[in-house]
């Protein structure tokens, strides 16, 4: 007997779900309970930290700037990664197969994860290259950093994404075991690429270019730029260069400041987002670039895959957790929406008048500079 004709005839011996489980592997993923626990930590925190996030900013005028903007449109994108993603996940790592919801639930899939891909990384560029223009081109903000425009490149940017989404989309679909013996195997169904592997392979090495290494290159150089040019502002500050008298030197120093405490917390944004996004660019690659698979290759696969499942998640979630440790304007502002909603037991009177205080002051640094001193001339920043 044939090698060929032996394993037909073990096949021909095995029920359905045998002969399931040897060509697609344990219906339910071996790691669900703690992958499960995780991802269920991770979705209460994420959530209510983006829709608190979200929260402060359509609620409180003060929150409605540039920068802030960009940050509502990355919890948006977290959200609907939260919401939408993370559920499908689940079911898939509970029921690998059948995928129950048809071809256009695999599209759908497919092209939500590659658009909050590409729209969270090209935020993050936005953001980085508005800051960059902020500190080193002051001059320059009036016409960049405005409402208006943050809006135009918001909207330019998610219709950018979901056009780069489709051609991933487009190689994906719903794929059955072939009939066998007679039988027919439409539990078998699962959500995977059904085209040619050489074209899978060109659009994940072309979009890992481009919406990860070379934007995280860019953003990268954009904050080295800016961490000199802060650099050098404080050191002129130290020795007393260009800071003016009286009320213009103390408005300075607080715009100044303000540069620094929002720079260094887009800062530590970044380089979070790209920790969290590695693992997943590794496990597409990973899928791309190996052809001949080993067991080995497997385990160390599977492993990678569950990692970049988790870091991807936790992405979406650890944004607000930052905004709340190192920008005292959304703390304070988080402190006040959830007191107004009866979540903490802090004096709510108290906090509003803190918020005051700090929307008078930010208003008074504002107002239109003084033509007759010069040094007043630099327009907000809009932080």
């Amino acid at each position: 007997i044939t090698p060929n004709v032996a394993d037909d005839m073990e096949d021909m011996c095995l029920n359905r779900s045998q002969y399931l489980e040897k060509f697609l592997g344990f219906q339910r993923s071996p790691v669900f309970l703690p992958v499960c626990i995780t991802f269920l930590i991770i979705f209460a925190v994420g959530v209510l930290g983006n829709v608190l996030t979200c929260a402060v900013i359509v609620r409180y005028k003060v929150m409605r700037t540039p920068t802030n903007y960009y940050l509502f449109s990355l919890a948006v994108s977290d959200l609907l990664v939260l919401v939408l993603g993370m559920p499908l996940e689940l079911y898939e790592m509970w029921s690998n197969y059948p995928f129950l919801f048809g071809a256009g639930g695999c599209y759908f899939k497919t092209f939500l994860f590659e658009t909050v891909c590409f729209a969270s990384i090209l935020n993050v560029t936005a953001l980085s290259v508005e800051r960059y223009i902020a500190v080193l081109h002051p001059l320059k903000v009036k016409h960049v950093a405005t409402h208006a425009h943050a809006k135009r490149v918001i909207l330019m940017l998610w219709v950018m994404s979901m056009v780069c989404a489709m051609p991933n989309t487009s190689l994906h679909g719903l794929a059955v075991l072939r009939p066998r013996f007679g039988r027919q195997f439409p539990e078998s169904a699962v959500c995977m690429m059904v085209k040619p592997m050489w074209m899978y392979n060109l659009i994940i090495q072309v979009t890992t270019l481009v919406f990860f290494l070379m934007p995280m290159l860019t953003i990268t150089v954009l904050y080295l730029r800016i961490g000199l040019q802060l650099r050098m502002e404080k050191g002129m500050q130290g020795v007393g260069i260009g800071q003016g008298f009286g009320p213009d030197r103390h408005c300075r120093h607080q715009q100044r400041a303000r540069h620094r405490q929002v720079t260094k917390m887009l800062c530590v944004l970044v380089i979070v987002f790209g920790i969290c996004w590695a693992p997943f660019h590794i496990d597409r690659l990973m899928w791309s670039f190996i052809n001949s698979w080993t067991g080995h290759h497997h385990l160390v696969f599977e492993y990678v895959h569950v990692v970049s499942g988790v870091f991807f998640y936790l992405s979406s979630a650890v944004n607000p957790i930052l905004y709340n440790l190192m920008s005292t304007r959304f703390r304070e502002m988080f402190q006040q929406i959830t007191c107004r909603s009866g979540l903490c037991g802090g004096d709510v009177r108290m906090l509003n008048a803190r918020s005051t205080q700090m929307t008078l002051r930010t208003t008074k640094s504002d107002f239109k500079p003084n033509p007759n001193h010069p040094t007043n001339l630099m327009p907000n920043p809009n932080i």
